[in-house]
Order: C-alpha cells, then structure tokens, then sequence
C-alpha cells in the first residue's frame, strides 16, 4: 500500500521501491564517519558540501545532516556550537541542490535557522519531545518531519534497554506522537515514522523490529529505517564499523521486500545499484 509524504511544494508517492536519503554528518565523533567532513580545529563546510553533492550524484533523493552526534554516549553540543557547524553547510547546499535538505537535530532553534536557510525536513531522533517548541516550528514552516522512537537519551538509551514486547511498544509510542503532534496543528501527511534501530534497543530488539516492518506501517504512514553501518551487524557478522557495507546492502534489501518507504544510509551508490539489481530481478 502507498504513502503519502507531503511538505512544502513537494509530495512524494512511498511504498513501491525504497528511497534513499543520504548521510553528512558535520561532527567530530559520530559513530561512523565523525571527523570525516568537520575538522574542529579548523572548521570549513566545503567537506561536507562536497560529500553530500557526491551522494546526490550517486542517487541519494534526500540529504540528512547533523551536527550533534547522537551515538552511544556522545555528549551534547551546545545550541551556538551546532549552529556554528551546520549553518555553512545548509546555506550553500541550498543553492547547489534541488534535492530536500533534511536536518537531523532536537533543538527547536537549530530547526528554525536552518528552515529559513533552506532546509525542507526535520528529523528528530526524539519524536518532537526533547524540546517542546520543535512542533511549533515544524508547523510554522510546513516542514516534513521523521519521528523517530527513542528510550532514553544518546546518554542513557543503551544502559540494558527492555521491553515485553519492543514492535507493539515502540508502534504504540508513535501512534501516540502522531495524536500529539496532530493536536499540534501538524497533518499526518508531512509525518515519516522511524522505530529508531539502535536508539534504546538491543542487537535482538533490532533485528525483531526489522522483520516486523509491515506492522509499522500499519500506523498509516511511511517508514524510514537507519540501519546503516550500525553496532547490530557487527553483533551479527563480527564486523567492525568499517566492514558493514555488505551487512548494510543485506539488509536494505530484506527491508525493500517489506516495503520499507525510506532508508537512511551513509554508502548510497552501493545501496542504490544494490536494490536498483534486486529490482530489476524482482
């Protein structure tokens, strides 16, 4: 079945083939590429504008960037700092692409600097419930918004996460958000939900989730998932961070068998080519 995703002047049609919204992160310790396209020492956008007009080349049909990492443990980053690193990039890819710039942040400030710089989508790691007026700002700006589960905070979220059963909790939180952020003036349409892979969930609880993505999408709206590169696989395969693509390329393609709507990744020309054969075959 087919969802809509509308914001702004745009409405995308999900459901039928995955699409692929591509990573830059502006940060010095992210999980997986932090210090990649950011250098504290001496900070300069052009890194990360760059790497994500190479991802738009290579097939990426949204860009996500964040400047605050919310790995395991990473420690918060003040409100002028984040501004300070995403801002530049923003700016400049807004003239450079026509594809929608996503911004990856809980700071309802960050949101509204980078909406007016040209950013289209928030997405926030928290559900809209970190900082009470992100809804607000979603709102004032017709922005698209991915909704994402959390337990916990980036600080607490893997100390022993536990559920009775992780699919019907986690679907009934966003069920909840999805009320909430309607009683908020905010229409559904403009809402992806995302079960958050890692965020409060052990390696079993990942993979219980992404087998049970159709029960997701029971909610009625598309479903992003970011499984990229993350700790899980090397629970399964033994991996470090830097020899997941394979695992990652799996993975993508048992989530495009159940209609997953949009993946969140970091290498999206081999995703691409890797779902653009399983399609073909398909």
């Amino acid at each position: 079945m087919y969802r809509n995703w509308t914001f702004g002047k745009r409405s995308y049609q999900l459901g039928e083939f995955p699409l692929l919204m591509g990573i830059v992160n502006i940060t010095p310790d992210s999980f997986s590429d932090g210090g990649q396209f950011y250098d504290s020492q001496k900070p300069d956008p052009a890194k990360a504008v760059e790497q994500a007009l190479k991802l738009v080349d290579d097939g990426a049909d949204f860009l996500d960037l964040g400047a605050e990492s919310t790995r395991p443990g990473a420690k918060p980053v003040s409100l002028k700092e984040e501004l300070t690193r995403i801002i530049p990039v923003v700016e400049r890819l807004a003239t450079r692409t026509e594809v929608p710039i996503s911004i990856d942040t809980t700071k309802a400030e960050v949101a509204r600097e980078c909406l007016q710089a040209g950013a289209e989508i928030i997405n926030d790691i928290s559900g809209l419930t970190f900082d009470s007026k992100m809804p607000a700002v979603c709102k004032q700006f017709n922005a698209g918004i991915v909704c994402m589960h959390i337990k916990g905070t980036p600080q607490t979220m893997q100390e022993s996460p536990a559920y009775e059963d992780c699919v019907s909790e986690i679907s009934d939180w966003l069920d909840e958000r999805l009320e909430a952020l309607k009683q908020h003036g905010i229409s559904s349409e403009s809402i992806v939900i995302d079960p958050g892979i890692g965020f409060g969930k052990t390696a079993e609880h990942n993979l219980t989730i992404l087998s049970s993505i159709q029960k997701i999408r029971d909610l009625g709206r598309p479903v992003l998932i970011g499984h990229s590169r993350k700790r899980f696989l090397g629970s399964i395969l033994g991996r470090n961070r830097d020899e997941r693509l394979a695992g990652t390329i799996g993975v993508s393609i048992a989530l495009a068998q159940q209609q997953t709507d949009i993946l969140r990744i970091h290498d999206v020309a081999a995703i691409s080519d890797a779902l653009k054969s399983w399609r073909a075959i398909r």
